[in-house]
């Protein structure tokens, strides 16, 4: 019986890595699409944030019936709810990240390069869902603890964004509408940072069975 839970257990963090790399992917094309004003990435978005809603409802399935069928306790039990958590944030990265798509095509061809620190954001949110995701996967607390202290990056970066935002409408009011297209996708930038902040937290909660927000 234990054989068999294992296999499936494999099975889960299959899945989550794919979940992952899937989020990767759709940030990484957002952001890519972003600096470099590529459409063609822009109409990828969407394709791969559909795969991303398909693995939810996949993984979802897995979780129930490795609870209802095998009965976990402990922590194979906080390591499956903790999936269950986790994936509804992974899904809202992927929404968000076709938000920054579509506010990319009213952009009229300009690109983000004209405000740097959003690419920094871009590298940092990245770089926090890779960590999440592999701290989730190895059980390392240290990885998962580290995520949230990386948060502090892409905060720092989008009050700088702010702040460059301002003096570009300050100097030439036109740009009004462009800086608040970049705005709104510097805040989706910061979202996915407290999503993958989020997934850090219910793996800490896999780990010591006890959630920062208790």
């Amino acid at each position: 019986m234990r054989s068999r839970f294992d296999k499936q257990l494999m099975q889960l963090n299959k899945k989550m890595i794919e979940m992952g790399a899937m989020c990767e992917n759709i940030i990484a094309l957002s952001a890519k699409a972003l600096l470099e004003g590529n459409k063609d990435n822009v109409s990828r978005v969407a394709p791969i944030g559909h795969d991303i809603d398909e693995m939810e409802r996949e993984i979802e399935s897995i979780c129930l019936k490795l609870l209802l069928q095998q009965q976990p306790v402990a922590r194979d039990l906080r390591q499956i709810s903790a999936a269950l958590k986790m994936i509804t944030d992974m899904e809202r990265i992927g929404d968000q990240a076709e938000d920054i798509a579509e506010i990319i095509t009213y952009l009229n061809g300009r690109t983000g390069e004209e405000c740097h620190d959003i690419r920094k954001m871009a590298e940092a949110t990245i770089k926090m869902v890779t960590d999440s995701i592999d701290a989730y996967v190895k059980q390392d607390l240290s990885l998962a603890k580290a995520v949230a202290e990386h948060d502090d990056i892409v905060d720092d970066c989008f009050n700088r964004v702010k702040t460059t935002l301002i003096s570009m409408i300050s100097e030439n009011p036109a740009d009004g509408e462009y800086a608040l297209d970049l705005l709104i996708i510097a805040k989706y930038f910061e979202r996915i940072g407290d999503h993958a902040v989020n997934i850090g937290e219910w793996v800490e909660f896999s780990v010591t069975g006890v959630h920062k927000g208790e």
